[in-house]
């Protein structure tokens, strides 16, 4: 079942376009990612799929209709401020959400947050106000969980213990949006949805959107003169160990770049990384030039 769906979503903010003509869909069960670095669109398509924003243009469905208070009450929304009343304690938060939602405000917390039921929110760490933030959008068992940056600023442990929750919700069967710019998180996503300049780049599994790209690998004994050389020209260059890596490059190009600064290399094409894909997607969307889609329009 589709819980939500947009078609051709376009803002505006004043003059400047936020989002153009973005399509996004999320079903039962799955984890759509939205990727893509600040001020590209991800909060404000997010906003415009809550009812938030309305769109200059495009149509929005949450839960087979236009999204109002009542679709609302399905969804667990953690917005990038968290939405938590930092003068209330942790069991105060979590009650007030679930009252919020018609249901019953005893909630049991999640053994690692019980010690801290009776301290104010203003005094927890960042890493566990994003786990009560969690534990409120939850409460009332959402059949949409919408997470906006969700693990902004923690730390590599708590990071890895918000994704166990984000799969576990989708385990059960409710469909999750995220928002991120980190590459390993949206390799985590069933699904992603590349934003560039508020436009969609690619679209589908990072399977499909790596999708035989290539990059060239190159070893030399000079690798911070072959840098210079390629970073030079405009190639997108970078360094892994004393190997250098350029992706959605020719050999040729490479070779012609390198016997102009006089550094000798050794070439070979090697499979794209999905962060190679995305920094070509990325700069190819900025300089305007088209980029094939990776899948089907959603």
């Amino acid at each position: 079942m589709t819980l939500l769906v947009g078609n051709g979503l376009t803002h505006l903010f004043g003059d400047q376009v936020a989002v153009s003509d973005v399509d996004i869909e999320v079903g039962e069960g799955e984890v759509v990612g939205l990727l893509g670095a600040n001020g590209s669109g991800k909060t404000t398509t997010i906003r415009i799929g809550l009812g938030l924003l309305r769109p200059a243009r495009g149509l929005i469905e949450l839960f087979g209709e236009p999204p109002s208070r009542r679709t609302r009450r399905r969804l667990g929304y953690v917005p990038q401020g968290l939405g938590l009343y930092e003068d209330l304690t942790v069991e105060e938060n979590l009650a007030f959400s679930a009252r919020a939602f018609g249901r019953d405000p005893n909630v049991a917390l999640d053994p690692d947050l019980e010690p801290e039921r009776d301290r104010l929110v203003r005094d927890l760490s960042l890493g566990v106000r994003r786990r009560v933030a969690f534990a409120a959008a939850l409460a009332h068992d959402p059949d949409l969980l919408v997470l906006d940056e969700p693990t902004s600023g923690v730390g590599p442990l708590a990071r890895a213990r918000l994704w166990d929750t984000v799969r576990a919700t989708a385990e059960r069967g409710a469909g999750v949006l995220v928002t991120t710019h980190s590459m390993s998180e949206a390799e985590q996503c069933d699904r992603l949805v590349v934003l560039v300049d508020g436009r969609v780049a690619a679209a589908g599994s990072v399977a499909e959107i790596v999708a035989g790209r290539r990059a060239v690998e190159v070893a030399s004994n000079r690798w911070q003169a072959a840098f210079e050389a390629l970073d030079a020209a405009g190639l997108p260059v970078a360094v892994v160990g004393r190997l250098l890596r350029v992706p959605s490059a020719s050999q040729d190009d490479v070779r012609t770049r390198l016997n102009s600064a006089g550094v000798e290399a050794q070439l070979r094409d090697v499979p794209a990384s999905f962060e190679e894909a995305f920094v070509v997607l990325a700069t190819s969307a900025s300089h305007g030039t088209p980029q094939p889609a990776a899948s089907p329009a959603l």
